[in-house]
């Protein structure tokens, strides 16, 4: 028997390599994928991907100035993934037929996006094969938009979690592949929420990609009811209004935390509230240092005096707020007790002397 020709060899070789390419992943097999990302929030699932499929480029929004300094720094994702040796891509948009040559250059079977920040058209959400695939930090379609994590602990919500969805152009409206929840405990904050989350878009975006393209197959449409945007959050809106109930300042301190921060003034300015809790009006006590003088009828957003423990007390429009934790103007966060030991607030002082009753 003749032995094949090399040049035979390589021609069969050619063809398989050929075959090979037009055929779709098998369900279970590494997925090509461009991932787009920017905040901490999304290195996460861009860390599972890495170790699960094959990211052949990273997306993410151009070097920012930040600190004292000004000093322009990758965002998180970017940082990331320079240091995993990944290429990456920083375009200030994506409206350009460039970039478009450029995305669809990655032969992608996914472009999967986490908190990116930057639109996607029509015309690049229809380059990668099994298309685009986003985890938004809410039960869709409650909370659409910018800040999910925020506008649910402000609402008092009692879960929330991470959508898998399809991507379409409109804001967070695409059908669901994938869902993972998590209850909002009374102890959370938008931090410790963030991180909860972040951990579930990995795992929940994971599973999604791991069974594709099956698991792509059969998207749930969201529903047309219950359709809640989440507005961008703004220093502005994250002042205190103490004629609010206890139980809504609490949401709204924990919501804040621990940026833009809760705050009210006080005497040596801006006072940012971190950590606080509700608690019922103190009774009414008279003591020889007046340090524990709480009336029934004390006016919101008073000071009634210390905790056994030094947190500071704060008549609200309904009940009182036990705060625990504060950063005043200027300086870093610090314990209640450690606030008051430095400045001389007097029972009955305001923590908002722009509106207190003495200067209307």
């Amino acid at each position: 028997m003749t032995a094949p020709h090399s040049d035979d060899k390589m021609a069969d070789a050619k063809m398989a390599d050929a075959e090979m390419a037009d055929t779709p992943p098998q369900k279970g097999a590494k997925q090509r994928i461009v991932f787009m990302g920017s905040p901490a929030f999304a290195i996460p699932t861009l860390d599972h991907l890495v170790k699960t499929h094959e990211v052949c480029a990273v997306y993410s929004q151009p070097a920012k100035k930040s600190g004292r300094g000004m000093k322009t720094t990758p965002v998180p994702v970017a940082a990331y993934a320079d240091a995993a040796g990944l290429p990456v891509f920083t375009p200030e948009h994506l409206k350009s037929a460039e970039i478009e040559a450029q995305l669809a250059s990655h032969d992608a079977d996914l472009f999967v996006v986490v908190a990116y920040g930057l639109l996607l058209p029509a015309t690049i959400l229809a380059i990668p094969r099994f298309g685009c695939l986003n985890g938004h930090a809410s039960l869709l379609p409650r909370w659409r938009g910018a800040a999910p994590i925020q506008r649910a602990i402000q609402a008092g919500d009692s879960e929330t979690g991470i959508s898998a969805m399809i991507m379409e152009t409109g804001l967070d409206t695409g059908p669901v592949v994938g869902v993972r929840q998590t209850a909002i405990s009374k102890h959370d904050n938008a931090a410790s929420l963030h991180d909860r989350l972040a951990d579930l878009t990995a795992a929940c975006l994971g599973a999604v990609i791991d069974g594709a393209p099956d698991s792509l197959a059969s998207p749930t449409p969201q529903a047309d009811d219950g359709i809640i945007y989440a507005a961008k959050i703004s220093s502005a809106e994250a002042m205190i209004d103490w004629q609010q109930p206890a139980n809504v300042l609490d949401c709204h301190i924990r919501a804040f935390a621990p940026y833009p921060g809760a705050w009210c003034f006080a005497p040596k300015g801006r006072l940012r509230i971190l950590e606080a809790s509700p608690m019922a009006m103190p009774a009414t006590q008279t003591t020889a240092t007046h340090q524990n003088v709480a009336p029934q009828n004390a006016l919101a957003g008073s000071f009634l005096g210390k905790t056994d423990d030094g947190a500071m007390i704060i008549a609200c429009g309904q009940d009182a707020l036990k705060i625990t934790k504060v950063q005043p103007a200027g300086k870093t966060s610090m314990t209640a007790s450690d606030f008051l030991n430095g400045t001389a607030l007097a029972i009955g002082a305001f923590l908002h002397p722009e509106t207190s009753p003495e200067t209307k």
